[in-house]
């Protein structure tokens, strides 16, 4: 049987990828007793398209949205493999989302929405969050949104 968390990927039309490999020397995911640490998931897709360029300058605001989406479910495939099964998860703390933009934009929080909204439409009230949002001039692979996740766990 399926957890109650996958089904609802699946009725909003989602897939998890497989979760993304660290690209440098560091782990993807740690916990520290009940807590979660994803380590900063890019715009990249299991197929290995990466939603790529700087916000103001070669993506408008809904493409941002769409890069951060996929940072989301990036985020929540490194806590399927940590745990084994999204339904340990309690709470998302925290996002903290960074945005690769140009000096003058200023829709940074309406881009790392993609990511908050997904989370609320997939987890309900444990999606809710605290978050940053930040512009910074470029990220990983030229991508244009890294989000970093803190997840609350589930005591058995």
């Amino acid at each position: 049987m399926q957890d109650t968390i996958t089904a609802r990927l699946e009725t909003l039309g989602l897939k998890l990828p497989s979760a993304p490999s660290p690209v440098a020397n560091y782990t993807p995911s740690l916990r520290a007793g009940n807590l979660l640490y994803i380590s900063g998931q890019i715009s990249k897709t299991a197929d290995g398209e990466a939603i790529t360029g700087c916000l103001g300058r070669d993506l408008d605001v809904q493409q941002g949205v769409a890069a951060a989406r996929i940072c989301a479910l990036n985020i929540l495939a490194q806590a399927q493999a940590a745990l084994g099964s999204l339904d340990l998860i309690e709470q998302i703390v925290r996002l903290n989302g960074f945005v690769n933009a140009t000096p003058e934009f200023k829709d940074h929080p309406q881009v790392i929405n993609g990511a908050s909204d997904l989370m609320v439409d997939v987890l309900a009230q444990n999606g809710r969050h605290t978050r940053a949002a930040v512009g910074v001039s470029s990220l990983p692979a030229g991508c244009a949104v890294e989000i970093d996740a803190i997840i609350a766990v589930k005591q058995n």
